[in-house]
């Protein structure tokens, strides 16, 4: 088996290097300060690419990895990747959340107090040998209103302090159930103009979206109270930043601070450099020896997982699997993708809906992973191995195919059932599988009990109930040398139409094939390869 080569594009803590190189059981190769063109040219050869905020991953770069499966960023923000383009190559975004929040947290209440008490703006006057008490004059966090919006790991973190320094907490964010932002201690408001009428301080701790971008506009900052104080040390771009510079020169906003910029470097004509009222740091959130460190393992151990293991955790573009997960619905997964690729083979073209049904225990853990695996098995015959369990749904998309998902508590004779069906020009075919302890089979075909292995190839036939049509096909395979290894009957009625399921040791050629279809009483004979 290859080594996989994984490329790391930006610099990341030597903790995690050696985290990466663990075993040797990774190719490492470090190469920084890249142009697109020379990743472009370079990343061909590497299975995964780790970055940080300067190096941007595009569509060019992703579509020249033909070998790329993972790309981890060294932080919390991926807006420097395509992630959209990622999806639809089938390559899996991981980010490291939780290694800098403690850092980012405590810099947005560093930039929080330096607003407050002009810490900045002081410090520079008295370097500049002035002693000019009364023009720094600050204000109090005690008994003040801070509005957060966003209360993710950092927001409530920032919500933490606040509180202990005396802060009212107002919080902004949909997500957010009201029974944690009871145990955080904040007030949750349910509309945006709440919070940004009653605050004192604004700090911004959301992800930048379509929803998201520039959530701070001309229209917003009207609604704040005369004199708030804004910080944002989330994302460049949720904030307006020419209309926060006019805020600033007429004095609405008293003052503000800004850890992250629409465009890094901050252009040198930014009005925001300025505004004598504004305090600039250079993207410093997560710039702590602590935070690095952290963020450099945290993402060395996700590229391991995801390459070595094929677990997945802190993805942006599809569910987490870690280690103790993918031991228990492993076999489902493996099962669901054999279904799926063998409902492809016996549906008719341009299929409108595949339906899933979860029947028993597997409705008691998230099934997402597995329908992922289940379109993967589905759409390889018109996708072929481009198409995994990442980009699947959006490939499906793409197509026009409806997915849907139902659930029952009660899977019949079985512990558990998974069911497909699909559905075009108001045809249905279906197939249906079950574990027997831990071996899977499928246990139904069009909605007729069979029981055949989910392996090999298999020769399913249609043929009217009559004596000696199973002798007359086991002939015909005997004579060119196809070998039986197991059979399973289905019948609706006497007489009436019968199923057959047949495992067998190798594939009957074309002529075979069309012989066995063109003998008396066989209505259809299909061979799945799984």
């Amino acid at each position: 088996m290859t080594t996989p080569r994984v490329l790391i594009a930006d610099a990341i803590s030597p903790r995690g290097i050696e985290e990466l190189a663990r075993d040797n059981a990774l190719e490492l190769t470090t190469k920084t300060a890249l142009t697109e063109p020379e990743l472009v040219a370079l990343i061909p050869e590497f299975s995964a690419i780790i970055i940080r905020s300067e190096t941007k991953v595009s569509s060019k770069i992703l579509n020249a990895g033909t070998k790329l499966r993972v790309v981890g960023r060294a932080g919390v923000g991926v807006d420097n990747v395509d992630v959209e383009a990622a999806t639809r190559r089938g390559i899996v975004v991981l980010n490291a959340p939780g290694g800098n929040t403690v850092s980012t947290a405590e810099h947005a209440f560093s930039l929080l107090l330096s607003v407050a008490r002009r810490i900045p703006q002081a410090d520079a006057s008295v370097r500049g040998k002035n002693w000019d008490r009364k023009n720094f004059e600050g204000v109090e966090l005690y008994n003040k209103t801070l509005g957060v919006i966003g209360l993710g790991r950092i927001g409530s973190e920032l919500s933490r302090r606040a509180i202990a320094f005396g802060m009212r907490v107002l919080a902004y964010d949909p997500y957010l159930s009201a029974t944690r932002a009871r145990s955080l201690q904040v007030e949750l408001v349910d509309e945006l103009d709440d919070l940004l009428t009653n605050s004192d301080f604004i700090s911004l701790h959301t992800p930048l979206t379509a929803e998201t971008h520039h959530i701070v506009d001309p229209a917003r900052l009207q609604k704040t109270k005369r004199g708030v104080r804004i910080i944002n040390c989330a994302r460049g771009g949720l904030v307006d930043e020419a209309a926060l510079a006019r805020a600033l020169q007429d004095r609405h906003v008293a003052a503000a601070a800004l850890d992250v910029f629409e465009h890094e470097p901050l252009p040198d004509d930014s009005p925001l450099r300025l505004a004598p009222n504004l305090v600039l740091t250079p993207h410093l959130g997560a710039s702590t020896a602590e935070a690095q460190e952290s963020v450099g393992i945290e993402i060395a151990q996700s590229v391991r997982a995801a390459l070595l293991e094929g677990t997945i955790r802190n993805a942006i573009n599809m569910p987490n699997l870690d280690a103790k997960t993918l031991s228990i619905i492993g076999p489902h997964l493996r099962f669901g993708e054999k279904l799926g690729r063998f409902l492809s083979q016996i549906a008719p073209r341009r299929v409108e809906t595949l339906n899933i049904n979860y029947s028993g225990k597997v409705n008691e853990v998230d099934t997402t992973t597995i329908t992922r695996a289940v379109l993967k098995g589905f759409l390889q015959s018109a996708g072929g191995s481009e198409v995994n369990e990442v980009n699947a749904p959006a490939f499906a998309e793409t197509l026009g195919l409806k997915i849907t998902e139902t659930r029952l508590s009660a899977a019949g004779d079985y512990t558990d059932l998974l069911e497909l069906s699909a559905v075009a020009d108001g045809k249905t075919v279906s197939v249906g599988g079950a574990f027997f302890g831990a071996t899977p089979r499928i246990v139904s075909v069009n909605s007729r009990p069979v029981e055949a292995r989910p392996h090999g190839v298999l020769l399913v036939l249609e043929n009217t109930d009559r004596p000696g049509m199973v002798g007359r096909v086991g002939t015909m395979l005997g004579n060119h040398g196809v070998n039986i290894a197991t059979m399973s009957l289905s019948r609706n009625q006497a007489g009436g139409t019968a199923l057959t399921v047949l495992n067998l040791d190798s594939t009957p050629d074309a002529q075979l094939l069309e012989k066995i279809r063109a003998s008396e009483d066989i209505h259809s004979a299909q061979v799945i390869e799984l």
